[in-house]
């Protein structure tokens, strides 16, 4: 029996397809990334019985990256890396994506993809097929096919298994280009400038002053209106306002033709013409119905700015709610240019699967009854349908996001087939002094689609009575009120995604993704009405951008690479020729913003503080002996101003002088990191953390990975075991956890409570014959020991010796044991690895877990 292996994009998704295509006769197991599932069953495929295998992958396989000799920021020039050559790693390392693809694709006959219908579904196809090809069977004609489709129902996946096509090369060469060039330009533009402000200033708070292609033009357009608020001079007016009596005893409110004037004197000179006339002179009065047309089909954009400015949701969240929704088989796929409604989409039938729905069945029932409206004629941007539900839920289905999210989405739908909402309009005319004044009103004839969309009813207006020509009115007051010209407000995130969209910013899948960045990397802030608030450094980038190069922040540059990129996927522009154009232009503008950076700089000296005038006092530079500061403003770091050196420091979490201890390589004295969440404490050495001392070290690590053989403070002298939870930690003794010991995972979050009260804990050079971890040695005050007999001290294994077992703390029994579950079951590695550097051997893994699970069970 030939072998069928299908890959969607995500887990969830495998699992709904398998179901659907199985018919529910399936066999699930865990894939050996135990990150997805494997789906088992039989049936037909060209024309003949096959075991298909149904499987997934979690987004991209593989990611574009530079060789590791130009990943050092140190070492290498930035504008090497627009000639550097370019890489595909996985996306992903700990999940094993291409070894699990090949696992499950070895033998296979043919391989069917059903990865998301978009461009980068598109280039996950060709990832998932480099990863395969080689390790399937040879099979005569066509062996790799796609599956096009929009929603997640039976119909859907049914047709597209019917109907499979081949993947699209040019739509996939397309996202490659733009990963390369995104690659390119934003690495060489960001690691110029961070290196070059944040070794300048000790306040600018972002830990990287980063450059995009698409998100640097996304934050110009926020900047570009906080400097029409700023530029903004306010300008006084005058408006008259007449109130006429109505023959009933009531007063009627009219607007000035002219609206507004800017003159006082000849403004009043109006008030007295008014003033001196004879009443108000009925000239017309106009009655006409009007329509209140009804929304087209819903797409993404319009998706997140209704999200964003009707229900308070950002972009990025919105994108998460909805593709969870669509896994899940409520909406359709929600990443869509298109708002115009196929030909032959079901409209009627989609429609009726809300008809019991509690909140507007009814409503629907009687749509049904009387017959839909047809849809108006939007966009086909010819990739998916707009975005509709595909089942009714409930609102105790869903969570309080997803479900306001579902509900806006299906009372769209209902509103883009209903009527249109109708109303009665007058419109009064009149002649006041020989000015001209109207008034107008609405009455609702029938409310359409708004009755299932009432945030777009038409607002309650007064009913205004009907006049006849020549009738006049006496006048109840004439007032000029003087007002001023008002600035505009910062943009909304429903604006700047509209902005974005018109000038080719982004995708419908990249825009959350962009405005996330800027709100991230602080240069603008959320501020109440989900409006847009650029920050200082902001508004110093654009501004230097444009003080160098307008083009790096103008939405234009970015729109016709955009137009480039799309030739591409038509298959009408050659990958190499475009993707090297401009690669070769952002060159030469990056070589000249290098030149330029002063004139950056001049803004940011203004704006900003020097390092030096940054900071307090905390510890001894190893070199001088004077004291380094603490620069606490992102990225947090020590610097020394005699010595002109910067060193990085761990983020989000607390630091403070390790009781000045030293180095012993170095002189330095030892900081104390403690992490946010998990309070995880380790000591580390400012210049040994920048400055790995030895080869199997890397930058960025604590004492507690040091491999030093002698110092007290390395990992080597404190380890107790090889870590329960993760294949590469250590589990380190923490000395300054007392009297409340704890030992941490020097890779992992894992951290073990125990000996608490005891005056000392320390590593012995012993190991334990059963499972290989090192020795502790426990003391406790005379009289205060929980050792029996009268005990004070004690050595033992922490995890053996029957006298220490009881004084672990169980509320980390749940994690030991899945840790010891899971290495019991891949069986063969040894437990002991707290001698890492001073020869300590490594245990037997089964008698260790199975002490383990006897214990803690």
């Amino acid at each position: 029996m030939k072998t069928v292996l299908m890959v969607a994009e995500k887990p969830s998704l495998a699992q709904s397809l398998a179901k659907i295509l199985s018919n529910g006769n399936m066999n699930s197991r865990k894939g050996m990334n135990g990150a997805c599932s494997v789906h088992d069953y039989v049936g037909r495929f060209n024309g003949e019985q096959v075991h298909f295998k149904m499987t997934s992958v979690c987004g991209h396989v593989m990611g574009v990256d530079f060789p590791g000799r130009f990943n050092n920021w140190d070492k290498v020039d930035p504008v090497e890396l627009f000639t550097a050559p370019i890489t595909k790693k996985e996306a992903n390392p700990n999940l094993h994506m291409p070894l699990f693809l090949c696992k499950e694709a070895k033998n296979a006959d043919y391989l069917v993809l059903w990865l998301d219908c978009d461009k980068e579904g598109e280039n996950i196809c060709f990832e998932v097929i480099d990863c395969v090809i080689g390790v399937m069977n040879r099979v005569p004609g066509q062996q790799v096919y796609r599956a096009r489709f929009s929603a997640i129902t039976e119909t859907d996946i049914k047709r597209a298994m019917n109907t499979l096509v081949e993947p699209n090369k040019n739509e996939s060469l397309s996202v490659d280009a733009r990963q390369e060039l995104d690659l390119r330009i934003g690495c060489a533009f960001t690691r110029f400038q961070t290196r070059f402000f944040q070794n300048k200033y000790g306040d600018l708070d972002s830990t990287l002053i980063s450059y995009g292609p698409c998100q640097t033009p996304t934050l110009g357009f926020c900047v570009e209106r906080h400097d029409k608020i700023q530029s903004f001079k306010p300008e006084p007016f005058w408006v008259i306002n007449v109130t006429v009596n109505l023959p009933d005893g009531k007063s009627l409110r009219l607007d000035w033709e002219r609206v507004r004037l800017f003159d006082r004197e000849v403004a009043s000179m109006f008030v007295n013409r008014i003033k001196c006339g004879d009443g108000a002179l009925v000239l017309e009065t106009v009655q006409k119905n009007g329509e209140k047309a009804k929304p087209l089909a819903l797409n993404t954009v319009e998706m997140l700015r209704v999200a964003s400015s009707g229900l308070g949701m950002g972009p990025q969240h919105t994108m998460q709610i909805a593709e969870r929704l669509y896994t899940q088989g409520y909406i359709s796929y929600p990443r869509t240019e298109t708002n115009s409604y196929p030909e032959n989409f079901d409209l009627k039938g989609t429609l009726k699967q809300q008809a019991s729905h509690p909140n507007w069945g009814s409503y629907v029932s009687e749509l049904l009854q009387k017959g839909i409206h047809k849809p108006k004629k939007g966009h086909d941007a010819g990739d998916h349908p707009p975005i509709t539900p595909m089942r009714s839920a409930t609102e105790g289905e869903l969570d309080n996001d997803s479900w306001r999210l579902y509900d806006y989405i299906t009372r769209h739908f209902i509103g883009t087939i209903s009527a249109p909402c109708t109303y009665l309009q007058t419109i009064i005319y009149f002649e006041v002094g020989s000015e001209k004044f109207s008034c107008s009103g609405k009455v609702l004839k029938e409310p359409g689609f708004t009755a299932v969309m009432p945030w777009l009813a038409l607002s309650e207006e007064e009913e205004i009575p009907t006049l006849r020509r020549d009738e006049k009115l006496s006048i109840a007051e004439v007032k000029l009120v003087e007002r001023q010209t008002s600035p505009p407000d910062y943009l909304t995130e429903s604006e700047l995604i509209s902005l974005m969209e018109k000038h080719g910013i982004g995708t419908d899948a990249s825009i959350p993704v962009h405005i996330n960045n800027i709100c991230e990397r602080n240069y603008v802030n959320i501020i109440a009405g989900r409006k847009l608030q650029p920050t200082t450094l902001g508004i110093v980038l654009v501004h230097g951008y444009q003080k160098i190069d307008v083009d790096l922040v103008l939405s234009s540059m970015r729109q016709a690479v955009e137009q480039q990129l799309q030739l591409i996927a038509l298959g009408q522009a050659d990958f190499h020729e475009v993707k090297q154009h401009a690669i070769d232009i952002f060159h030469l503008k990056f070589r000249y913003f290098v030149d330029r950076i002063l004139d950056m700089d001049e803004l940011f000296e203004v704006c900003f503080s020097s390092l030096a005038d940054s900071g307090r006092p905390m510890s001894r530079c190893g070199k001088c002996r004077r004291f380094m500061k603490f620069v606490q403003a992102k990225p947090s770091r020590l610097y020394c101003s005699t010595c002109d050196d910067t060193y990085s420091l761990p983020q989000n979490g607390n630091i403070k002088l390790y009781k000045e201890l030293k180095c012993p390589l170095d002189e330095f004295e030892l900081l104390l990191w403690t992490t946010g969440a998990k309070g995880k404490t380790y000591p580390l050495c400012p210049y040994c953390y920048n400055n790995p001392p030895f080869p199997d070290m890397r930058r960025g690590l604590g004492c507690n990975e040091c491999t030093h053989p002698s110092c007290p403070h390395a990992f080597g002298q404190n380890g107790v075991s090889e870590c329960v939870e993760c294949d590469q930690g250590v589990l380190v003794l923490d000395l300054t956890s007392g009297p409340k010991w704890r030992m941490a995972c020097n890779k992992c979050n894992v951290v073990i409570h125990f000996f608490e009260g005891a005056t000392k804990v320390s590593v012995k050079e012993d190991s334990c014959e059963y499972c290989a971890a090192n020795v502790v040695d426990v003391a406790f005050k005379e009289g205060k020991s929980p050792l029996p007999d009268g005990m004070s001290e004690h050595q033992g294994c922490v995890f053996c010796d029957p006298i220490f077992k009881p004084l672990m703390e169980k509320h980390h029994a749940a994690a030991l044991r899945r840790g010891g579950n899971r290495m019991n079951r891949g069986g063969g590695r040894g437990r002991g690895r707290g001698g890492r550097g001073r020869g300590r051997g490594r245990g037997k893994p089964k008698d260790k877990m199975s002490q383990l699970a006897a214990y803690f069970v």
